[in-house]
């Protein structure tokens, strides 16, 4: 039996843009990161980041909770090559998972999210709602991280309420 329909803000994450310089292609990114920067909408992770692809030479680093000064550091490794802007606090990332998170989603985004079309590590900037968002499929639960801007947060809330049919557990942005 499928997991019911959750949706969880994931705490502690750091979030960060991160832009090449003129000149800088992805594998340049790549070699000091460790990691394998997305040139296409999908997302490539290793233990200490997900990397989102949002446009050319553009990508929403994600660091994983428990990483204080992950951003400073992440700029500190790309100094030269890429700019690097904390979005820690300008963004929220919620969790959607279980059955029922790619439906919900779908009443709002107008992509497919069909496990066919929108594989794991797919991604899309998109809008769910009327409001931007950065969707990304994490795994076949299957769960999907949304990031919107915070501003936003109280809308998107109002939102999974008058989609969810009652199917969601409550979930109070911060």
């Amino acid at each position: 039996m499928a997991e019911a329909l959750r949706i969880i803000q994931p705490g502690g994450l750091a979030l960060a843009a991160v832009m090449a310089r003129k000149g800088v292609d992805a594998s340049t990114i790549g070699e000091r990161l460790g990691l394998t920067p997305p040139t296409d909408p999908t997302a490539a992770r290793n233990p200490s980041m997900t990397l989102i692809g949002t446009g050319p030479g553009t990508w929403l680093a994600v660091g994983e909770a428990g990483q204080g000064d992950w951003v400073a550091g992440l700029e500190a490794t790309l100094a030269g090559i890429a700019s690097v802007s904390d979005q820690s606090s300008g963004y929220v990332v919620l969790r959607f998972s279980g059955q029922g998170a790619g439906a919900l989603l779908q009443k709002g985004a107008f992509i497919d999210l069909d496990p066919a079309a929108f594989a794991i590590g797919a991604a899309a900037t998109t809008v769910i709602g009327h409001l931007g968002v950065i969707l990304w499929k994490v795994d076949d639960a299957p769960s999907f991280d949304v990031a919107l801007f915070r501003s936003y947060a109280k809308s998107f809330q109002a939102w999974i309420a008058a989609n969810a049919g009652g199917q969601a557990l409550p979930v109070s942005i911060a």
